[in-house]
């Protein structure tokens, strides 16, 4: 008997031993993979990054010299930075809340039951797919050539010209074509939150006498703040970053009046060759950003304890 119990303990400690190393492969076979793309794509990248801010690299140049913080001082100093940032203020002022109200504007209507609303869903958010530099392109078309005929049709003023070609239009038609397709996908996440609020509050609202625009303000709208956090967090993220509708719209002009702080990056680190002063500003624009979010995440959730 000594001999058989013996040999069950040898034998559950050999698959013991097997499962643990079972486990270990998959861990690692899993992890590991994703670490390593984590590391070199994220991590690595930001820390060499960080490490340009201090350098007069130029992208091409061998020998490079620390300047220590001179490029954070020349961008601090720059006053077309400091211009660029304050269009893009504005351009994220408006696009948020154009882009949020119209998006949760189409997931009202679209979770109302109307006939063929899974066709308007994907038509409304086919414009987040095809991509900034594609749409800026076609937006360019528009306002240049096909705003401008139906101007000179219809005889107005106002829009005989392209939109393009004036520093305050040209700012507005960004903002409505970025609102136009952001608007597609904040109503996907406007649609999952109105999903989730149960049918009965909203018919006993009804019973009560509530109209639609009182259940929407005093039923539906509470119980979605956590989605509107969310909406406004990635909409804000996306306008302060916004590059690739901004350079095949407007390309920044005209004279500089629709240079948002993105594009201003580029065109310093690989038009100017400045890759030090570029980085830098790229490092101010990541504190901004991070800073906003910080500070939205910590309003939200001290509203909703509230």
């Amino acid at each position: 008997m000594r001999a058989i119990a013996s040999s069950v303990c040898t034998w559950r400690t050999i698959y013991v031993n097997r499962r643990k190393r079972s486990n270990i492969l998959q861990f690692t076979g899993f992890v590991v993979p994703a670490t390593f793309i984590w590391l070199t794509v994220v991590i690595i990248p930001f820390i060499y990054g960080v490490w340009i801010t201090f350098t007069d690299w130029n992208g091409l140049a061998i020998e490079i010299h620390s300047v220590g913080l001179q490029n954070y001082v020349n961008v601090l100093k720059d006053p077309t930075f400091i211009t660029a940032f304050q269009k893009t203020v504005i351009y994220a002022v408006f696009t948020v809340a154009a882009s949020n109200l119209l998006g949760f504007v189409l997931a009202l209507a679209l979770t109302s039951g109307i006939k063929g609303q899974g066709l308007f869903r994907t038509g409304f958010f086919t414009p987040n797919i095809i991509g900034g530099i594609i749409l800026g392109y076609i937006w360019n078309f528009i306002f240049t050539y096909a705003f401008t005929a139906f101007g000179k049709l219809i005889n107005v003023d106002w829009m005989k010209t392209s939109w393009l070609t004036n520093p305050t239009r040209a700012l507005i038609a960004l903002i409505v074509v970025s609102s136009w397709q952001m608007s597609g996908y904040l109503m996907v996440i406007y649609i999952a939150g109105l999903s989730n609020i149960s049918s009965e509050l909203v018919e006993a609202a009804k019973v009560d006498g509530a109209t639609s625009l009182q259940t929407v303000l005093r039923v539906k709208l509470p119980l979605i703040k956590n989605t509107i956090a969310i909406c406004v967090f990635l909409s804000i993220t996306r306008t302060f970053m916004s590059f690739d509708m901004n350079l095949s719209l407007t390309a920044g002009g005209p004279f500089k009046s629709t240079e948002l702080i993105a594009y201003k990056i580029y065109q310093k680190a690989f038009t100017s060759m400045d890759f030090g002063e570029g980085q830098a500003m790229a490092m101010v624009l990541f504190v901004i950003v991070a800073t906003i979010s910080l500070l939205q995440v910590y309003f939200t959730r001290k509203g909703a304890n509230d």
